[in-house]
């Protein structure tokens, strides 16, 4: 009867990691998970919601017994890093001065910005917000996603679309999005676009392949065209 399940939470253990990977005592562990949504917090205020919008995606932490580690998956590495690094220092000693522990930050570059479902949703939600065609934007995400590889995607807008009186669900799909095969790498992120007529939420879900598989970015029309016989 139609239960929806959040894709990564249901690969998680099985295909999928944790994103917070660290062992605490009973005593411990609540004040640990306080500490990873205060970063996690800080990171998406200070680097996403503000500039210099370095598009973080993905936050994962790792703790052992003397530092915290966290690893930040950016699709613009060097707007977080910084003139000489100085950026990425002064990120460190804020999380430091925020949980009072020592901090090691890590910088991922996302090579393939167009397959992380949560940069296509902060793509959609910054265009809406400067009151561009939401079906326009979206119909471009969803073919920009499948040049870039993907075997399918679909993209659900809600709210007051295009600053209608009353809300609305309207959604664009391509390719095959199988939700209930774990071996299947979706993708899957929610966010939101704060305007003036309300808020707006959006869902992306990207299926890249069964897990192992590469995603390869589709030829230019014409390329690999076969010659015409005469």
């Amino acid at each position: 009867m139609g239960q929806k399940c959040h894709p990564i939470g249901f690969r998680v253990g099985i295909t999928e990691g944790w994103r917070s990977r660290w062992y605490a005592p009973k005593a411990a562990f609540g004040e640990f998970l306080v500490e990873d949504a205060k970063i996690r917090r800080y990171i998406d205020l200070n680097l996403n919601r503000r500039p210099p919008y370095a598009g973080v995606s993905k936050v994962e932490i790792e703790r052992t017994r003397d530092e915290v580690k966290v690893i930040l998956h950016s699709a613009r590495p060097g707007m977080v890093i910084g003139a000489k690094g100085a950026e990425v220092d002064k990120l460190k000693e804020k999380l430091e001065d925020l949980i009072d522990r020592r901090v090691v930050v890590n910088i991922v570059e996302i090579k393939h910005p167009d397959l992380d479902a949560r940069l296509v949703g902060e793509s959609i939600a910054e265009q809406l917000k400067k009151r561009s065609s939401f079906r326009r934007i979206m119909k471009q995400k969803c073919d920009a996603t499948m040049a870039a590889g993907a075997k399918g995607v679909k993209i659900i807008a809600s709210g007051r679309l295009g600053n209608s009186e009353m809300a609305r669900v309207e959604s664009q799909k391509r390719g095959s999005i199988p939700l209930q095969t774990l071996q299947a790498n979706v993708d899957y992120a929610v966010t939101v676009a704060v305007t003036k007529v309300g808020t707006l939420g959006i869902k992306v879900w990207i299926f890249k392949g069964m897990y192992g598989e590469e995603p390869t970015p589709t030829p230019p029309d014409g390329r690999f065209r076969r010659r015409a016989r005469h």
